[in-house]
């Protein structure tokens, strides 16, 4: 069998995370039991909740143990199957993580929609990213036709995807970024219908004539105080992240509960694993979408193993553009 090289935890990040949190080591690759699936990983997935998952803080899932792999999604090409829904050469995505081959239960697995392309679309629009977006907007958000939708982090993976959604669902879409090229990119790619660069203007002005019905939260913090200012009488407040939140000792608030009366307004939060039995309902929709061209997306690659730490980093400080992806093979 071949040896594995993996990303694993060397140290619990102390505020933003450092090169040397992280380790690469080689471990022997065992071969599947009953009911498994050995995958050659080919790309993945860089996202602001591993930061979480570093953390021994309580959160809605079990922190990392020094030495364990970086928890991710992965897509990548099936050697071995000793489960019958799996043949090998299928690709497959699933909770693989930062390393070169897995070993997974076929039912933690999905295969890669046929003919998507590239396959790297499974860890984003059509894949857990666009998911996120997908119902986070549609069964969270709930917009309506010509309502005024806000997303922040709006050039990330999940926020060029909840615009586009928004747009098709009639809305109206402002999208906030940070940066020139990513405001550009909002109104040329993603097709907000306003862009605001949050580095290079004051949010409260840019913001003074909206009233917004449903607002998508990737940031918390400064952006989400200037947004929520302006809320509509029965606004949709939908908590998908918190990524300026994230390597905080004592994360701030952003939110008065006050407010929720005086705008009379709803704030929910969600994860996507509540929504896993839809799975295949959100795929056939953000698949057809990307097939017709309705949907626009952009990867931000990154070449190596070895570099998926640095990718990391450079993500939660904002400097990618569109999905932070690693690849592996």
């Amino acid at each position: 069998m071949p040896t594995n090289r993996r990303v694993t935890l060397a140290a619990r990040p102390d505020g933003l995370p450092k090169e040397s949190d992280f380790a690469l080591d080689q471990v022997d690759v065992p071969g599947p039991k009953s009911g498994e699936v050995l995958v050659r990983i080919h790309a993945v997935s860089v996202d602001p909740y591993q930061r979480g998952r570093m953390s021994e803080a309580r959160s809605y899932a079990k922190p990392l143990q020094l030495g364990d792999v970086i928890t991710s999604q992965s897509v990548g090409e099936v050697m071995e199957s000793n489960d019958g829904r799996f043949s090998p050469g299928d690709l497959v995505v699933g909770q693989l993580g930062w390393q070169e081959y897995a070993v997974a239960r076929g039912g933690s697995l999905r295969l890669v929609p046929h003919g998507l392309d590239p396959p790297t679309l499974a860890l984003h629009a059509v894949g857990a990213t666009g998911l996120t977006a997908y119902f986070g907007l549609f069964d969270v958000g709930r917009p309506r036709a010509g309502d005024t939708v806000v997303v922040s982090g709006a050039a990330g993976a999940v926020g060029q995807i909840a615009g586009q959604l928004a747009k098709l669902a009639g809305c109206r879409t402002v999208g906030i970024a940070g940066g020139p090229e990513k405001v550009r990119e909002l109104a040329e790619l993603y097709r907000y219908d306003v862009a605001v660069d949050y580095k290079n203007a004051d949010l409260g002005d840019a913001l003074r004539d909206e009233r917004v019905d449903v607002y998508f939260d990737n940031v918390g913090g400064e952006i989400s105080r200037a947004v929520h200012r302006r809320l509509s009488i029965g606004a949709r407040i939908v908590i998908c992240g918190q990524v300026s939140q994230y390597n905080q000792a004592r994360p701030e608030p952003s939110f008065h509960p006050g407010a929720l009366i005086v705008y009379r307004a709803r704030m929910e939060g969600f994860l996507i694993g509540d929504y896993a039995h839809r799975f295949g309902e959100g795929v056939m929709r953000l698949a057809s979408w990307v097939a017709s061209g309705d949907l626009h997306w952009r990867e931000d690659v990154t070449d190596g193993l070895e570099n998926a730490p640095q990718a990391f980093i450079g993500m939660l400080n904002g400097a990618n553009r569109g999905k932070a992806l690693v690849r592996v093979t």
